[in-house]
């Protein structure tokens, strides 16, 4: 249970979001992350006695919103917390509730909520506030140099390059890198949410690999159900080049900027050798 004695208790109701947070507090902050096995499925978690805990010891809760982790808003009413202050980031980044949950993966959003982030723990503990602006200028500076480094380049490089997905947490890094993400949005939604895709989506899909007519298809590693296991296997058959992406950081308890930097790099050596730019 997070403890004042080691710092400002701050929980995650995610590890995309926990290990930024835990970044940007330093040795201020004790930062617990409800989920951070990468075997976890956010939408059907069920929250433990510890998590419940956890929280009611927190002077700092920042939950994903978006409906990705609604059982979030149950913890948090159970006990109200009066000192304690509530962040949901959807809220803050006036995402609607059917909008796209995986914000951590737009580099505009992240840089956003860097900025949240730091302004609460200087709401929550305003004695240290020089520190956690230090905190907040080196994070942007050295932490985050190479991953926006790599989001410039791609961007200017490949913008436009048409690119396939297996779901939908791939959208918002392809907006930011302008890339062409052709796979139809109600395909990337039902594998992002576990649902049956349309029939008619998976055949364009299928027509889409058998013409050629992508140069990239990326996939998320940690959800490779059977439909998207025979696109990245119709893929490779047809010369496609496939890199990868994972919901949660990987391995597990990589720090966000290796964690996202590495993927970066990966999808620039893919789109590389598709295009030869």
């Amino acid at each position: 249970m997070p403890s004042a004695a080691n710092g400002l208790a701050v929980v995650a109701t995610i590890d995309a979001w926990g290990g930024i947070a835990a970044r940007l507090g330093g040795d201020k902050v004790h930062e617990t992350s409800i989920i951070s096995d990468p075997g976890v499925d956010p939408h059907d978690y069920e929250p433990s006695p510890a998590d419940a805990r956890a929280v009611a010891g927190a002077k700092v809760v920042i939950a994903n919103g978006i409906g990705y982790d609604a059982w979030a808003d149950k913890l948090l009413a159970a006990d109200p917390g009066r000192d304690r202050i509530d962040v949901n980031i959807g809220t803050q980044l006036g995402v609607p509730a059917d909008g796209n949950p995986h914000q951590w993966y737009s580099p505009a959003s992240v840089a956003t909520v860097v900025d949240l982030i730091t302004a609460t723990y200087k709401r929550a503990d305003p004695a240290d506030a020089g520190y956690f602006d230090q905190q907040h200028d080196r994070f942007l500076a050295a932490d985050l140099a190479g991953y926006r480094s790599l989001v410039t380049e791609i961007r200017q490089k490949y913008a436009g390059t048409p690119v396939g997905a297996s779901e939908s947490i791939v959208e918002p890094l392809a907006q930011a890198l302008g890339l062409n993400l052709v796979t139809p949005p109600a395909f990337l939604k039902a594998i992002s949410e576990g649902t049956d895709p349309p029939p008619a989506d998976k055949a364009a899909i299928d027509a889409q690999i058998a013409a050629g007519a992508l140069k990239v298809y990326i996939y998320n590693s940690q959800n490779s159900t059977p439909d998207v296991q025979a696109q990245v296997d119709a893929a490779k058959r047809q010369g496609i080049e496939v890199t990868t992406v994972t919901e949660t950081p990987a391995p597990a308890g990589a720090a966000f900027r290796d964690w996202q930097t590495g993927q970066l790099q990966a999808l620039a050596d893919a789109l590389h050798r598709a295009t030869g730019r």
